[in-house]
């Protein structure tokens, strides 16, 4: 709810596609810390983060919602805002994917990530339908009402995680006089030395800088100038992506047992740029929703593989370490979306798009063909079912 309101404010304040791209971006500036997150949910406990973070949420979207009241919002208050929730906010999947791999033995690992993608999934097709006609038919500040309410039943929530989960299998492991930098270097060491690991970096990596972009940040601006559609047009599609991406999180709470990790996340990368590809030639607002229901499928699929494969593959006592530099991968999601913003005004959305999956694909591939035998092959432990 809370990116499609703000994102089409911007838009609309600003009519800058740039500006929006820069909205966009600043909602992963906290990439550049997520592994300090991830190690200090290590030592902590992994709900206690989670409760703080979810904490900031409410108070920064009251903060938007007093100024939405009282009339003095401004495209200046929002960028501030989105700055402050960005530092936060990309480590809040660090947290709750650490807390699972904590929870769950590793033999359900793949349904229980399905599982936590349903309800991600599906509070995003509802979060659009109803971000995009509160905002409609209320106003701002009576969405942020919502918004805010939300955050605080969040917050309560996380709070009923149970005692086990709330300080982790990491702490109990650590020694008195290891430091959080210590940490740090040594899950860097870890994923450098494990190359299914690291492949699955590099191509997080690659799917934030060239895919994700062209069908979440940029949303605004195709179903403003490409279909011509107002908020609420926005809103479904919002929701279409969000709806394939629930269909292929039930897909595998049903079938994820029967995958194997490393060679459904390349597959179903490499279908995902095939997606878009098709997604950004649909000539009408109802094809391209029916395209963004595949895209949103075969994406869902893969980031569960690669989740999968990371959690599995991750010793305990540095999970939530190593979920934090799987998190620096966003960072290539503004360094796509400011790079966009550039291409678009001068080549359109349609031949950046192509440019970007001809990229992505170009670079999966590479990846495959480099850590073959760790990614590729039946019997590489990345692919244990």
């Amino acid at each position: 709810m809370e990116t499609l309101i703000l994102g089409w404010y911007v838009l609309v304040e600003t009519g800058s596609v740039l500006l929006l791209t820069l909205f966009a971006s600043l909602q992963y500036i906290g990439t550049l810390v997520a592994p300090m997150f991830g190690a200090v949910g290590d030592r902590i406990g992994h709900r206690n983060m989670l409760c703080g973070m979810r904490a900031i949420y409410a108070t920064l979207a009251t903060t938007l919602m007093t100024l939405a009241f009282t009339g003095i919002l401004s495209p200046v208050h929002v960028f501030i805002i989105a700055a402050l929730m960005g530092i936060v906010r990309p480590s809040d999947q660090v947290m709750r994917y650490s807390l699972i791999g904590a929870i769950m033995p590793p033999d359900r690992l793949m349904i229980a990530i399905g599982v936590a993608r349903t309800t991600s999934d599906s509070a995003r097709v509802v979060g659009a339908l109803a971000g995009a006609g509160l905002v409609a038919k209320l106003g701002m500040g009576p969405a942020y009402a919502v918004i805010a309410t939300l955050y605080t039943t969040s917050l309560i929530l996380t709070l009923r995680v149970s005692a086990a989960g709330a300080i982790g299998q990491a702490k109990a492991s650590q020694g008195p006089g290891t430091s959080t930098l210590r940490d740090l270097k040594d899950a860097l060491g870890y994923v450098w030395t494990r190359h299914h690991l690291l492949a699955a970096m590099c191509l997080a990596f690659l799917v934030n800088m060239t895919a994700f972009p062209l069908v979440m940040g940029l949303m605004p601006y195709v179903a403003r100038e490409i279909y011509h559609a107002d908020q609420t047009g926005l809103g479904y599609l919002v929701a279409s992506f969000a709806t394939g991406a629930l269909i292929g999180s039930i897909a595998m709470t049903r079938f994820g047992s029967l995958v194997r990790p490393a060679r459904m996340m390349l597959v179903f990368c490499s279908l995902w740029y095939g997606m878009i590809l098709v997604f950004t030639q649909m000539p009408s607002f109802g094809a391209g929703c029916v395209a963004l229901l595949g895209t949103g499928a075969v994406q869902s699929i893969g980031m569960v593989s690669m989740s999968t494969l990371i959690l599995r593959n991750s010793s305990g006592e540095i999970r939530g370490k190593v979920m934090g530099f799987r998190m620096l991968a966003i960072y290539g999601l503004p360094i796509g979306l400011l790079i966009a913003g550039q291409l678009i005004p001068r080549f359109g959305y349609p031949v950046t798009a192509a440019i970007y999956c001809a990229v992505g694909l170009t670079f999966v591939a590479l990846i495959a063909t480099r850590w073959r035998a760790d990614v590729w092959r039946r019997d590489a432990p990345a692919n244990a079912r």
